[in-house]
């Protein structure tokens, strides 16, 4: 047995050593240089930004003194924001916008969405006339709905003065219906993406499901209860996260059309942050307001994923 085992471990000794730089090093290497150019450009582009924001959101910066004039507050800014009357109004504006144009739009694009699907012939050309909005600029957008919500000259007035309502809203310029008229201009130009999302999950549904469900006796209203909202699920998570992921982040209307206006009644986060760090140029301010909207939408992102888990799981 002693001799057996010298002369494996002579063998062992004896055998070639394998090259470090072998084939399967080479190949490991060549794909790391495929992905450097991808891994530097998200550590530039998404993970620097996000750590010198979180540094920034805890000093204090005017953007015109240059990087001197960064001075360490610790959580002095975080204090202060929520005392700001300012940001506590933009938080319930936010939260308004959200509730009035993601249920909203969803409900709204399902029941288009399932008529065009079902009910409606030509459906390519309905497809594209309720995309349009959602590709064109939503610049041009505003500018037609500021025409159409003229408080004198508009058509919107215009027809309810003829219905017998002399005092109609002043829709922008008024601070109770300012949020409000944003947010049906958002639901509009939004319908089109939403439509197209919902007919791709209804044409994955199978028709033997809706033909067994006919030969049992279901209704319209059942069927649409039992196997098409159950079935369109995941759909409706994502539109959902991305809907929501959308409200928190609207700027483009809101400074076009009211600048935060009129009395910060249509002022929402990413407008507040526009504010301090560009007109007011406290960077660091504006930072730790971000950093506020990034916990906002990432808490709710989370509960709905929770929910949507909870779902599949009992489902």
């Amino acid at each position: 047995m002693k001799q057996d085992s010298s002369n494996v471990s002579r063998a062992a000794a004896s055998a070639p050593k394998k090259p470090f730089w072998n084939h399967r090093r080479k190949e490991a290497t060549i794909g790391w240089l495929f992905l450097s150019p991808e891994l530097i450009g998200i550590v530039l582009l998404y993970l620097f930004p996000v750590l010198f924001s979180l540094y920034m959101s805890l000093c204090d910066w005017n953007l015109l003194g240059g990087m001197s004039s960064v001075k360490f507050v610790g959580l002095q800014n975080y204090v202060e924001m929520f005392q700001d009357d300012k940001v506590l109004a933009a938080i319930k504006n936010n939260l308004i916008y959200t509730v009035l144009t993601v249920p909203v739009g969803m409900a709204l694009s399902l029941v288009l969405a399932v008529l065009i699907h079902t009910k409606v012939y030509a459906q390519s050309y309905f497809k594209v006339a309720f995309f349009i909005p959602y590709i064109s600029s939503i610049i041009a957008v505003g500018a037609v709905w500021s025409a159409l919500y003229h408080p004198s000259l508009g058509p919107i007035n215009g027809f309810l003065k003829s219905m017998g309502i002399d005092n109609p809203p002043m829709w922008l310029a008024d601070p109770k219906y300012a949020l409000l008229s944003i947010a049906i201009i958002a639901i509009w130009a939004g319908l089109g993406y939403q439509i197209i999302i919902y007919m791709a999950g209804l044409s994955g549904i199978p028709d033997d499901m809706y033909e067994a469900a006919s030969i049992d006796g279901a209704s319209s209203l059942q069927k649409f209860y039992k196997i098409t909202m159950p079935m369109l699920g995941p759909t409706n998570t994502f539109l959902f996260i991305t809907l929501l992921m959308g409200s928190f982040k609207v700027f483009d209307l809101i400074a076009f059309l009211t600048s935060g206006g009129p009395n910060n009644a249509s002022t929402v986060l990413v407008y507040r942050i526009y504010e301090e760090g560009f007109r007011n140029f406290r960077m660091g301010y504006a930072s730790s307001i971000s950093w506020l909207l990034f916990a906002i939408v990432g808490i709710i992102t989370l509960i709905s994923w929770q929910i949507q888990k909870r779902q599949v799981h009992y489902g």
